[in-house]
């Protein structure tokens, strides 16, 4: 059976994109703890157990298909100097995701492979939940601006 390089490279790219989300989120937790904003540390650190969950299934797929699991092209973390600043910047990261996992779902389909389907739609089900939760810690920032405004 021949080597799907396409399916192949997009669970590369995957694991590119989440090794990078794993060292923005937590970086971006450490700064928290700086700041002495621990519930936003707690979520960040969240982020980073969640994204590393997506890791672990990347690389079994990837061992799966005999492939060496390697993420070379990591985006350097942003971190933002306001929390404001940090939840835009992950929102940026949330929705490339997105749309890289709605392509390569797409993909997926398109070739018949259910198995590598489930995969990315698992995956992506997690970002959407995750880009709803920046917009409600958005919000939220928004609204506590307004009351000591």
């Amino acid at each position: 059976m021949a080597m799907d390089t396409r399916l192949i490279g997009y669970l590369t790219r995957a694991l590119d994109h989440e090794m990078a989300a794993v060292q923005q989120y937590m970086a971006q937790s450490r700064l928290c703890e700086l700041w002495s904003v621990a519930d936003y540390c707690a979520h960040f650190r969240q982020d980073v157990t969640e994204e590393l969950g997506h890791v672990e299934s990347l690389m079994d797929a990837l061992l799966r298909l005999g492939v060496s699991p390697h993420a070379t092209q990591l985006a350097p973390v942003r971190l933002g100097r306001s929390l404001e600043e940090m939840i835009a910047i992950d929102r940026v990261l949330e929705i490339e995701a997105v749309r890289l996992y709605e392509e390569a779902a797409a993909y997926c389909t398109r070739v018949r492979d259910f198995a590598h389907h489930a995969v990315f739609d698992r995956i992506l089900r997690d970002e959407l939940q995750h880009l709803e939760e920046l917009d409600r810690m958005e919000a939220s920032l928004r609204t506590k601006e307004k009351r000591y405004a």
